[in-house]
């Protein structure tokens, strides 16, 4: 998935607007953010998803989801 298709899946969701912090495109919805782009670095992307689900999807696609080090993940 490149920057763009996974700005482009980001902002599909109703209400999403992006914005940013520590230099780091990021979308929100309601003021909170759910995902960052270019976090920890440019190759990746971060989503904030519940810590289940966030298991389940790293069993499931290991070469696609890993956590985030850190209180990010």
């Amino acid at each position: 998935m490149t920057a763009a298709d996974f700005r482009r899946l980001a902002l599909k969701f109703p209400e999403t607007s992006e914005s940013a912090h520590m230099n780091h495109p990021d979308f929100r919805v309601g003021g909170k953010i759910f995902a960052t782009l270019d976090y920890p670095n440019k190759e990746h992307g971060m989503v904030i998803v519940p810590p289940d689900e966030q298991t389940r999807l790293i069993k499931t696609y290991p070469k696609v989801f890993a956590p985030a080090k850190g209180a990010w993940g």
